[in-house]
């Protein structure tokens, strides 16, 4: 998925972002080069006329107003009579304007005009139904307590929600428990994300069900529960075929006897957006095959585009990135620091892992990849998120299994989006280490989450309600937690913890078994009533299945009022397709909001057959 997700980011910053405006001057000596401006993309019914020039303006230092001496011209060509025209056949039309002035000085300006098939009235194709739909899959947890304390749970707001007014005498007053937790010869980890209304303890435990007395294979106690949504973690062994009771303690807690003060508060909520549980078994060896010494001047090397501006060189026994300047558009593939692996190549089945230490001077997100040096994403077997705080040493580790032979692989990132409030920034690359991974080690990881119908709800059986959240903590990112539901004929997205890159908080309709089909020979029009309770933006995709292609992107800013959002497609199909809407909000930005809760009102699609 990850995969295909940078893909798309990657069409879509490429296509959407470059072909507005732009100036490129040809010409030299003391006389300066003309600028036009207002160049933008346009978008017409086919049989319509457009006017080329409305809005475009050219100036000069020396002769001024050079407006009237502006020409245009298109690829494929249409026949322009003053600047009009009037395009027959739908497609896309690249624009280009150029002027001269009186000393021979030309300069020139791109736009994209987008021809579209003649259609009939829109009308309503789906619209989509937030009722309100039950939760009852507790995946076991069972909720109890005790005469001493006030307490109740429940499932809503897509969580497992336990409302504590008195947590009672003791820690085992209020607990959620899963007995029947079947154990293999293997490790455990079972990770709870919780926040908590009020700062509060908890206890952690897998209590041994095939022992004759009390007994547990491990525990987690005083666990510290924080307003912040975060994972508590519980490891343990089993040695052999058993069963557990996994218990989650969240009555009264006293760490310290001797600070009565510092204890379990009363009246305070707990939020559990989901539970994961791991079984690790078998072993495995790492096997280093290249370790970097940054002797070789191309043991780093940096690409830019969108205005970038960035170096990489090699000294004092470390890489280095230096960026000058951020790109003014684009996006985090706009600077590729690329580390070498000395010439290594990776085979189709292996697994591999690597390890880099980095330092970014004022700290940086993106993307860490391992891909073809010269195909990039054509050639890819890793994807994952970057994020470095500032100053600090930051050790980044990946392991993956190559989908495909790669003879020129590099650990490429992709860390064009600057920080904010940062225009340029230093990376050390301190130490870097690849090899193989080899024995027989496995983790099974299981999510439970309590949304609507549980994870992986977006399915076939699933008709009524096609949606599905992915987090990046789903699959092992430090960042990305959230949770769906629909309440009172809103449909309700609560991001608890927000990614720094936009895929690690993504809200799908169509995932899976439940695509979203769109009839042949029709353009569509989605329309989105949605506000936020705080100020948030996200990029919005209506995408093909299987593949990234997306016919609709577009950015959205939300806001704390409603406002509505309408988005067309400007291509037909030739047969019925099918499709996913991605809504996707991690960013820089976004990581540092906290808590946000977007609320949509109304999607509707509409369709405009073609005549």
């Amino acid at each position: 998925m990850k995969k295909i997700l940078a893909l798309g980011l990657a069409v879509l910053l490429a296509a959407g972002l470059t072909a507005c405006g732009g100036n490129t001057p040809s010409g030299g000596g003391d006389n300066a080069a003309p600028s036009i401006s207002g160049a933008a993309d346009q978008t017409v019914t086919a049989g319509s006329s457009f006017d080329a020039l409305a809005g475009v303006t050219a100036t000069d230092k020396e002769d001024g107003d050079l407006t009237s001496m502006i020409t245009v011209e298109a690829s494929p060509a249409l026949n322009f009579q003053n600047g009009k025209a009037t395009p027959d056949t739908a497609g896309s039309y690249e624009l280009v304007y150029r002027v001269a002035d009186k000393g021979g000085l030309t300069a020139e300006a791109y736009a994209t005009l987008t021809v579209t098939k003649q259609t009939g009235e829109e009308v309503v194709y789906k619209t989509f139904d937030f009722g309100s739909p039950e939760v009852t899959d507790t995946h076991g947890w069972e909720f109890r307590k005790g005469d001493s304390a006030d307490a109740e749970a429940a499932l809503k707001e897509g969580a497992y929600v336990i409302t504590v007014a008195n947590p009672g005498e003791g820690d085992g007053d209020v607990v959620l428990a899963k007995p029947g937790f079947t154990l293999q010869a293997a490790d455990y980890r079972v990770r709870i994300w919780a926040k908590s209304t009020k700062d509060t303890y908890a206890h952690i435990l897998a209590r041994n069900e095939n022992a004759d007395g009390w007994e547990t294979f491990g525990g987690a106690f005083n666990v510290r529960i924080t307003e912040e949504i975060q994972p508590l973690d519980l490891f343990f062994t089993s040695p052999g075929e058993g069963s557990a009771e996994l218990l989650f303690h969240l009555g009264r807690i006293t760490p310290n006897p001797e600070n009565a003060a510092d204890t379990t508060p009363e009246d305070f909520t707990v939020t559990i957006d989901k539970i994961e549980l791991y079984e690790i078994s078998g072993e495995e060896t790492l096997t280093a095959v290249y370790t970097a010494d940054f002797a070789a001047a191309d043991a780093v090397t940096i690409e830019t585009g969108d205005g970038a501006e960035a170096s990489a060189s090699v000294e004092g026994g470390a890489g280095q990135f230096v960026i000058a300047s951020y790109p003014t558009e684009g996006g985090v593939w706009s600077i590729k620091a690329n580390i070498g692996l000395g010439g290594q190549s990776i085979t189709e089945g292996q697994k591999y892992y690597y390890r880099v230490v980095l330092n970014a001077e004022n700290g940086q997100g993106g993307e860490c990849l391992v891909e073809s040096a010269a195909q990039y994403d054509q050639c890819r077997v890793n994807f994952d998120g970057l994020s470095l705080p500032a100053g600090e040493d930051t050790e980044i580790r990946g392991t993956f299994t190559a989908d495909r032979d790669i003879a020129d692989p590099v650990i490429r990132l992709q860390i064009g989006n600057a920080p904010d409030g940062v225009t340029a920034n230093t990376i050390t690359v301190k130490e870097v280490e690849f090899g193989l991974v080899e024995g027989d080690k496995e983790t099974h990881k299981t999510i439970e989450s309590f949304m609507p119908f549980g994870r992986g709800s977006a399915n076939a059986d699933n008709t009524d309600f096609p949606w599905e959240t992915f987090n990046g903590t789903d699959e092992d990112n430090e960042r990305g937690v959230g949770t769906i539901w629909a309440e009172n004929g809103s449909f309700f997205y609560r991001i608890d913890n927000a990614g720094t890159v936009d895929w690690h908080n993504k809200l799908v309709c169509g995932y899976t078994g439940n695509p979203l089909t769109l009839a042949a020979d029709s353009y569509y029009i989605v329309e989105i009533t949605a506000k936020a309770d705080k100020p948030i933006s996200c990029g919005f995709f209506l995408n093909p299945m299987g593949s990234w292609d997306p016919r609709i992107s577009e950015g959205m800013d939300l806001t704390t009022d409603f406002q509505t959002f309408r988005f067309t497609t400007t291509d037909t199909f030739v047969v019925d397709m099918d499709f996913e809407m991605l809504f996707q909000f991690g960013s820089e930005a976004a990581a540092a909001l906290g808590s946000v809760t977007i609320e949509f009102q109304n999607i509707t699609i509409y369709q405009m057959p073609v005549m």
